[in-house]
């Protein structure tokens, strides 16, 4: 224990220890001069000293059971105030000890909360609000080095069949199973989050052309399309995919998801691959 304590208390425990050190001594040596002026008191009762003589060495004993008194008496405070000061130190680490423990626990709810607040508490990916705000990070970063990103909105297509057919619990088993082979696919630096229900948003940073995004949404769609085993069934749900792209699609937060919903819709209904919102011929 001793070790923890400051230097601050250290210097005042060793002083503790000293006085009661000091104390314990005043204690034994005044009990050995106790002992020789009463050893001294015997002899001359038994050799028939004068009275005054008697009378001196009757002095000096007194004296000294002062002194031992004194002293007995200086020792058991020391004693006391030491006792007393390590019971303080006791109840200050038990004090300390139960903040810290309150500290910890108040870190740890205020994290949870944090996350529970910015994520999908189905598939753990992150919710609109998480992706909007790394969706503003990405645009001010790429407005300030001049660089392009791509938000690509994801539907799946035949998940209400999925549900209508096999329940709601069977269909939360797919859609945890979609986001993990989302995660699966996510670069370092990009973002995946579910929107809601059956829709996930995909945020592409440092895009370099078209075709690229392209290429990597059709990677995406077939991940997803590839078939699910649930409870010893076989299922199938394929994708679809509309892409916005920063600067030619919308310059804020809400122009690119608008545009790359507008994309995803017209995908779904061609019943084609993923969807650049400049192949769909809307302003």
């Amino acid at each position: 224990m001793d070790s923890a304590l400051p230097l601050r208390d250290k210097a005042a425990l060793s002083r503790a220890l000293d006085q009661n050190e000091q104390a314990t001594d005043k204690v034994e040596q005044a009990a050995l001069d106790l002992s020789a002026v009463n050893g001294a008191l015997k002899a001359e009762i038994t050799q028939g000293v004068s009275a005054e003589k008697l009378a001196g060495t009757l002095s000096d004993n007194q004296a000294i059971e002062v002194k031992v008194q004194e002293a007995a008496t200086q020792l058991v405070a020391v004693h006391d105030a030491l006792v007393d000061d390590l019971d303080q130190r006791h109840q200050l680490e038990d004090e300390l000890s139960t903040s810290h423990k309150a500290l910890s626990q108040s870190i740890s709810a205020e994290r949870t909360l944090t996350t529970s607040a910015l994520h999908d508490p189905l598939t753990g990916l992150g919710n609109l609000t998480l992706f909007n705000d790394r969706l503003s990070q990405g645009l001010a970063q790429a407005q300030r080095h001049g660089r392009r990103l791509a938000v690509m909105f994801i539907d799946l297509d035949q998940f209400k069949g999925v549900n209508d057919a096999h329940g709601h619990d069977l269909g939360d088993q797919v859609l945890t199973m979609v986001a993990e082979r989302l995660q699966a696919v996510v670069r370092a630096g990009d973002t995946v989050c579910r929107r809601s229900g059956d829709e996930f948003l995909f945020l592409m940073l440092e895009v370099n052309d078209e075709a690229g995004v392209q290429a990597f949404a059709a990677r995406i769609a077939s991940s997803i399309a590839n078939a699910y085993e649930v409870n010893g069934m076989k299922l199938s749900v394929t994708a679809s995919v509309g892409i916005a792209l920063y600067p030619e699609d919308g310059h804020s937060e809400a122009e690119l998801l608008k545009n790359a919903d507008l994309a995803m819709y017209a995908a779904k209904a061609k019943k084609i691959g993923p969807l650049l919102h400049s192949q769909t011929g809307r302003p």
